[in-house]
């Protein structure tokens, strides 16, 4: 294997070969995970009128304290028929619109409402629990900015401010393929030498919470006709992801192909573990990302190279890998020659998160891998990082 790329330069080649895809219209409800690809507006001020933020009676501060007619009932949704004047006060619900005149509410609880007349004992400041109009956003203002992804704060945002359908990148479709002639699908009998394929729902599973449309190939045996088949198949794609058969083996069959293709190869083989003979090249605009075979290594390329990219596509301002900051529980030796990424347990503490390395770390060991939920960085180097050291680390869905 030829000399290997730093981590980050291996990074820094995909995201340099993205090109992100044409934008479709979406409607707002359907839109959850979606990244968008132009700003999206606010079709009204929000609040569209000043409202109360209180059940109370809306009010002028300047009669407070004092005894007061009760003139009108407001319900949310059904604003006064008349402004209000001097001297009165209208009930109003939360949310009901603050009728001309009125300059505060005051909240049930703070009067004493009887015989259609409320007593309000102490005096009320102006504005108090009256939701100005356009006090959260006014109507053209950017409610959410192109390249944002879409959950359920950015919806309900959207919706709120009258945003029926936003523009979003279209989904890129993603073709899996699975390579090895000892792979059997989950629910199957085994025979010798054999083994259930998990790596295509991984990765599936992995690139589908991305906002990418997968397609899993049927995978194949260790055969250059088949492999031929199922690779020019899955270039039909925006992104083919191949699983196993990137090393040096006799039966490593996908590089080769995937040239003989007409796939141009931007690198094969990271500076990192599990995941070093991981390949990356482009044909005509579709990007092919060559994963090892083994399960937790697989699962480890996804995140540092493939699913960046699928949000890179959807044009994500910040498509990642995004680390965040944790505490070691024990210490993890370094590797002198590659960056490592080590499976670990989360839990919370009093200064933030505690990052606990799974036993098991060697790349075959899946279902250790299943009990972690963070991918902790271990820059390549000598000795250890100690327990207690803070270390960056990527969560796992």
């Amino acid at each position: 294997m030829a000399e290997l790329l730093s981590l980050a330069e291996a990074q820094a080649r995909v995201l340099g070969q993205v090109v992100p895809l044409a934008g479709e219209h979406v409607a707002v409800g359907a839109a959850a995970g979606r990244v968008l690809a132009a700003d999206a507006h606010a079709a009204v001020d929000l609040p569209p009128f000043p409202s109360s933020a209180m059940d109370g009676f809306a009010l002028r501060a300047a009669d407070t304290p004092g005894r007061l007619p009760v003139v009108a009932r407001i319900a949310a949704g059904r604003p006064a028929g008349r402004r209000l004047d001097p001297g009165e006060a209208m009930g109003i619900a939360t949310g009901g619109v603050v009728p001309e005149g009125a300059d505060s509410v005051i909240p049930l609880e703070y009067v004493v409402d009887r015989d259609n007349k409320i007593e309000i004992t102490s005096s009320v400041v102006q504005g108090d629990n009256v939701r100005p109009r356009g006090g959260d956003v006014r109507a053209g203002e950017v409610v959410v900015p192109k390249g944002a992804r879409l959950g359920a704060a950015q919806i309900g945002a959207l919706a709120a401010a009258g945003v029926g359908e936003v523009l979003c990148a279209r989904r890129p479709r993603v073709a899996i393929l699975a390579t090895g002639t000892e792979l059997r699908r989950p629910g199957e009998p085994l025979g010798p030498g054999e083994v259930y394929e998990a790596n295509g729902a991984l990765l599936a599973a992995a690139l589908a919470a991305s906002g990418a449309d997968t397609e899993s190939l049927p995978a194949v045996a260790d055969d250059e006709a088949a492999h031929r088949s199922a690779l020019e198949r899955g270039l039909s794609a925006d992104v083919l992801v191949t699983s196993g058969g990137v090393s040096v083996g006799p039966h490593d069959l996908v590089r080769d192909l995937l040239r003989e293709l007409g796939v141009s190869e931007v690198f094969w083989g990271v500076a990192v573990k599990p995941g070093k003979p991981v390949s990356f090249g482009v044909r005509d605009g579709t990007l092919v990302f060559g994963l090892p075979g083994n399960p937790v290594s697989s699962l480890v390329s996804c995140e540092l190279f493939v699913r960046p990219a699928v949000l890179a596509l959807q044009g994500a301002t910040e498509p990642g890998p995004l680390y965040h900051d944790g505490r070691l529980a024990s210490a993890v030796r370094r590797n002198a020659q590659r960056d490592e990424l080590v499976r670990a347990r989360v839990r919370a503490s009093d200064d933030g998160v505690v990052l606990e390395p799974v036993t098991g770390q060697e790349s075959h060991m899946i279902v250790r891998a299943a009990a972690a939920a963070a991918l902790v960085l271990a820059p390549r180097g000598e000795g250890e990082l100690a327990a207690g050291e803070r270390v960056r680390y990527l969560p796992l869905a």
